[in-house]
């Protein structure tokens, strides 16, 4: 019998999704380095206060490691401190931000609220080999906050504001007019004066409490670049029927078939958002086609979180509760899958917990889509450029549509990369094996949003 022969990990597993499918009993964070405990936002990523440490320790003492394998370690909270190359290789590639640790090394960061920070593969490279830290010798930590590779707000200047590029007008002017100096280069509308008082990209907690909300209007430009973002969206319930008789049991082969039509569907809706975009003309077809075949599984869980939610939580949600997994599927289900469905199941309710409006989407998708450090692209520059433009736009919409939430658009910001991370996790999901995660994710979701 598979259950008298399955080993000690297939049995967590088998017991793991077998307590989720019955009482929904996931509910913590858990750090995005080695799996362990999450304590909170160190350093810009959700982790424990071990890889925040070790973070810390390399950086600031300059740690050169060596791998003695394949520099492909497995990372778990008991093989942690096996590797120290591959940990800190972890920590980069998660976005670890060391431009948050304090220069004098004491405890707390620069900016508590900084966000993860996205660099190329070639600086990882050279921070892993010792060679960034040469270059750093002679440069304080403060002249040294920008990086090409970075999204805004991954730097920070001498008034802890984003250096989204670095110029003069940007880097280093002062802090209430350091803002309306970025919106007016990268959106190109000259910013009014109630722009001043704006708080400065992960600076909230800073400001939010000398400065009170203030009602204002949406910048005229701001609102004409999101009305064209939001044109260009299909946001017309997906066509898929997802509708199963009463008493019909749902096998494998038949929900997978769903699962890959209702793939089909959202990949054609991407595919023709795109034609659609303000943008469009900017850009290459050869750079449009990196983007996409780069970026396709993260757009469609994107919008299968927010503006598809209700089909995808209900309706489909409705047929994967009429598909029983044998015994066998839930033995077989590995660790990758149990990852990628806390992490899922985390993620939906962090949605459900903002609500996020059509413009909100709209927003975190472009930006998301415009990353420019993907390989293959001959415009990197100007990809740059656009996604910096949405940012602003999008920081631009959320402060004037909820003045009361002051940390909701770095929170926005912060789905984004747990989002791209389990869109790369789901690659190493094995086909089969995708039924059983979206029943116990969906179950979960479904479960947790009926007991609010």
């Amino acid at each position: 019998m598979a259950a008298c022969s399955a080993g000690p990990r297939e049995e967590r597993c088998f017991a793991a999704v077998r307590d989720l499918i019955r009482d929904d009993r996931v509910d913590q964070r858990t750090c995005l380095i080695c799996g362990d405990r999450a304590t909170g936002l160190h350093y810009g990523i959700i982790s424990c206060e071990g890889c925040k440490g070790f973070f810390k320790r390399s950086i600031c003492n300059k740690r050169v490691y060596r791998c003695s394998r394949d520099k492909n370690c497995v990372m778990s909270r008991k093989q942690r401190n096996r590797c120290q190359y591959c940990r800190l290789l972890k920590c980069l590639q998660m976005g670890m931000n060391r431009k948050a640790i304090r220069e004098d090394g004491m405890p707390g960061g620069r900016n508590k609220s900084i966000g993860p920070v996205q660099i190329s593969e070639e600086e990882i490279e050279r921070i892993m080999s010792g060679q960034e830290f040469e270059g750093e010798a002679n440069m304080s930590w403060s002249n040294n906050g920008d990086s090409d590779h970075s999204s805004p707000g991954n730097g920070v200047s001498e008034s802890n504001q984003p250096s989204p590029v670095s110029t003069p007008s940007s880097s280093r002017s002062v802090e209430l007019n350091g803002f309306a100096a970025l919106r007016d280069q990268y959106i190109g509308t000259p910013v009014s004066t109630h722009y001043q008082y704006l708080p400065h990209l992960f600076s909230y907690s800073a400001h939010s409490a000398l400065v009170p909300p203030q009602a204002r209007s949406l910048d005229p430009q701001s609102h004409s670049l999101i009305n064209q973002l939001v044109s260009a969206e299909d946001l017309e319930p997906l066509g898929t029927p997802m509708l199963i008789e009463d008493g019909y049991k749902v096998t494998q082969a038949e929900l997978f078939a769903l699962l890959c039509r209702l793939a089909d569907e959202l990949l054609f809706r991407q595919i023709a958002w795109i034609k659609k975009l303000p943008f469009f003309c900017e850009l290459s077809i050869k750079d449009y086609t990196c983007l996409l075949s780069s970026t396709w599984q993260e757009l469609i869980l994107l919008s299968s979180l927010t503006v598809y939610s209700k089909q995808i939580f209900g309706d489909l949600a409705d047929v994967t509760s009429k598909y029983s997994p044998s015994d066998d599927e839930l033995h077989r289900f590995s660790e990758e899958g149990m990852e990628v469905m806390e992490r899922l199941i985390y993620l939906f309710r962090k949605f459900n917990q903002l609500k996020v409006s059509n413009e909100e989407y709209a927003c975190m998708k472009a930006i998301n889509f415009l990353n420019q450090d993907i390989r293959g692209l001959t415009n990197a520059s100007q990809l740059e450029q656009l996604n910096k433009r949405y940012w602003y736009v999008c920081q631009d919409f959320t402060e004037y549509k909820y003045p009361h939430q002051p940390n909701r658009f770095p929170d926005l910001m912060m789905c984004l990369p747990e989002i791209r991370y389990i869109a790369g996790k789901m690659v190493n999901v094995p086909l089969e094996q995708l039924p059983l995660l979206f029943k116990a994710v969906l179950h979960s979701c479904k479960t947790s949003v009926s007991k609010e």
